[in-house]
């Protein structure tokens, strides 16, 4: 879930914790057995002064690390390779965004990333310069009179995540997991944390390669979990390649 700032003020939003069932995840024509709940729970307390602390995590079953350093090659590769083909997308956006609307071209915004780490998330700013300076943080909206006209068609075209290429070079992000949050929320809703929070976010999941990424954020809360649960580098692979139709035809799972 993409909590890029939006609902109106007063209206207040459920967060339900996901349940996951047994059963499987299918992503094209390819299924991922959906393995059983999460089996150790403890507590995890920062010794970073810019983490959440402390945060109660839930261990999912655990990959090997083998696979993990293919997941983290894959990350590292595939944002140095999507940077260099993307280059003159980057560049004509740098150029659009400052040349239609007041202020920074890049927007950054702390976000939570494992394990309740803090990080600066990047992107193209796609709304008014300060959009939240009287409204303070709120969710997002389909209709946001505060998106710019060019904000639209970034956020439509997802071109406006293409900065988190380098938080996922960093380290802070992989390019498939739950979408990051925003401190403020992850603090007032038990939904956010626990397991959400023992792998890297991502900038592509499995609610982003739903058609029309519509869903409600309880809905969105129980695909991260399903990820989770079936997590694998088959899987980012399978979701990456899904990414591609939803965002150029809008066609989705």
């Amino acid at each position: 879930m993409d909590v890029r700032g939006g609902h109106a003020m007063g209206q207040d939003v459920e967060f339900v914790q996901p349940t996951v069932k047994s059963g499987a995840v299918s992503v094209g024509n390819v299924s991922a057995l959906n393995r059983p709940s999460p089996v150790v729970s403890e507590k995890l307390v920062q010794s970073d002064s810019c983490a959440l602390e402390p945060i109660e995590i839930t261990k999912p079953i655990e990959i090997s690390q083998f696979s993990e350093m293919l997941i983290r090659a894959v990350d590292v590769t595939g944002s140095l390779f999507l940077f260099l083909l993307m280059t003159p997308v980057i560049l004509f956006t740098v150029l659009l965004v400052k040349l239609t609307s007041y202020g920074p071209v890049l927007y950054r915004q702390q976000r939570v990333g494992k394990a309740g780490k803090i990080f600066v998330l990047y992107k193209f700013r796609t709304m008014v310069d300060g959009a939240e300076k009287h409204t303070g943080p709120v969710l997002a909206a389909k209709d946001d009179g505060r998106v710019t006209p060019v904000g639209r068609i970034l956020r439509c075209t997802r071109i406006d995540e293409l900065p988190q290429l380098f938080n996922v070079i960093r380290g802070d992000m992989s390019l498939v997991g739950p979408r990051p949050e925003r401190p403020f929320f992850v603090s007032r809703h038990t939904a956010l944390r626990g397991v959400r929070l023992t792998v890297k976010p991502g900038i592509t999941g499995l609610a982003q390669i739903r058609a029309f990424y519509d869903l409600k954020p309880e809905h969105k809360l129980k695909y991260d979990s399903l990820y989770i649960q079936n997590r694998s580098l088959l899987l980012n692979l399978l979701i990456l390649l899904q990414t591609i139709p939803v965002i150029f035809l809008k066609k989705g799972w």
